[in-house]
């Protein structure tokens, strides 16, 4: 009787269980689509390609394209801006985007070879209007030496012909001492592309830099959500323990509401709390009273213990918050029509080796989400084996990842 109850009880736990992601792509180690093989070899004898150095870190996809980002984290990264084909090989090369030329920059560098060139990037967005936004941080050699070859910049690529649209360097008035750019969402409707704002976090100094396209402006705007919490910096992370202070770091938007604006959710990397305000704040900071504007931020509430994210994105199909979940191995959800609490926020899918550091996630056109891991703390403060699977991106349909969860 208590074997059948056993059965039965295991095909319930079958039954209810949620969707899990299909692994769409894998690599122990990176490796690029050079022009000839006697390119790549040229380019270990300069130390321009050191493999071991080169760590995938941010995606977002576009029709057949899925980007993918290599930030200059240390000495010999090849291509930091890079696609693959999403109906190709699992293990795939990375073909730099938009070319290698573009990409191939020394590490001592003192200048921007070309105005399409690509030094560093971490975080890249899609937009409606068939544009890629990449946020260049400009910085080579990070973990190392730190060659700042020019400063941050937003790049935009017309994603129909592959050109080069538009690229804007940051003011002085935008940047503090300590200030680091790695992350950037676009707010624009496919029927006014001209009209389009970046929001781009300022982890490194508690900030946040807009960027209006049609004004080809960009100011700052500074608050106290924005800093890290003190008791959420620390980090176990495949058996490595660190301390990070990053402040704000994931943005994401909601669908146009009341008056055609957004509501923008976002928090700080080492946090466990989520923040809400207006993008008609954002977008006329420079006009409106900086002290009555302090009240316009809210908080939402706090997911609990151990639930640092780098990385979140609305879907409006299901009008769910992923969010990533780098010290529990996985994704986390939060539904905006419910509260937010530890219980609202349900580990979706969580597994110690398969989404070791879920660096990046995003919702692409067709209701999918993407998610990719990395194992930064190992590349950071010891080394990758490169005879095992260090990079894994995957893929699920958001209605399948919520089923049956809090999230419906």
């Amino acid at each position: 009787m208590r074997t059948i109850s056993f059965i039965i009880a295991a095909a319930v736990l079958t039954i209810c269980k949620a969707a899990s992601p299909q692994l769409r792509f894998a690599w122990k180690q990176v490796d690029y689509a050079w022009d000839t093989p006697a390119d790549r070899e040229n380019a270990i004898k300069a130390g321009q390609f050191v493999q071991e150095h080169n760590l995938i870190l941010g995606l977002a996809r576009w029709k057949n394209k899925l980007f993918i980002t290599v930030p200059r984290w240390k000495n010999g990264v090849a291509s930091s801006l890079n696609y693959v084909d999403v109906d190709g090989a699992q293990d795939q090369i990375l073909k730099p985007y938009p070319s290698m030329k573009d990409n191939l920059v020394p590490d001592d560098a003192k200048e921007l070879p070309s105005n399409s060139s690509i030094i560093s990037v971490f975080r890249v967005y899609v937009d409606p209007c068939d544009r890629l936004w990449v946020m260049d941080s400009g910085l080579a050699d990070i973990f190392g030496a730190g060659n700042q070859i020019a400063g941050p910049s937003l790049v935009v690529f017309d994603l129909n012909t592959d050109q080069l649209l538009h690229r804007y360097f940051f003011k002085v008035s935008d940047m503090k001492e300590d200030s680091f750019f790695a992350n950037v969402v676009i707010d624009v409707d496919k029927d006014t592309c001209d009209n389009a704002f970046a929001y781009i976090p300022d982890l490194g100094a508690y900030g946040v830099v807009v960027y209006s396209l049609k004004q080809n402006d960009s100011w700052r705007i500074s608050h106290h959500y924005f800093h890290f919490e003190p008791l959420a910096g620390q980090y176990k992370v495949g058996g490595i323990e660190f301390q990070w202070t990053d402040g704000v770091f994931a943005l994401a938007l909601s669908e146009p509401r009341e008056h055609g604006y957004r509501t923008m959710f976002f928090h700080a990397f080492s946090s466990t709390k989520e923040f809400c305000v207006s993008t008609e704040l954002l977008r006329n900071y420079t006009h409106i009273d900086k002290h009555e504007a302090f009240h316009d931020f809210k908080l939402l509430g706090d997911r609990g213990e151990r639930t640092q994210s780098s990385a979140s994105f609305y879907d409006p199909k299901t009008s769910v918050l992923f969010y990533t979940q780098v010290n529990r191995d996985g994704v986390g959800c939060w539904n905006v029509n419910k509260p937010y609490t530890p219980e609202t926020n349900p580990l979706l899918f969580s597994d110690p080796i398969l989404y070791e550091f879920p660096n990046d996630l995003k919702v692409d056109d067709e209701g999918t989400l993407w998610l990719l891991t990395d194992k930064l703390p190992r590349f950071l403060y010891k080394s990758l084996d490169p005879n095992e699977v260090n990079f894994r991106i995957f893929s699920i349909n958001t209605t399948e990842a919520i089923a049956g969860t809090a999230c419906q």
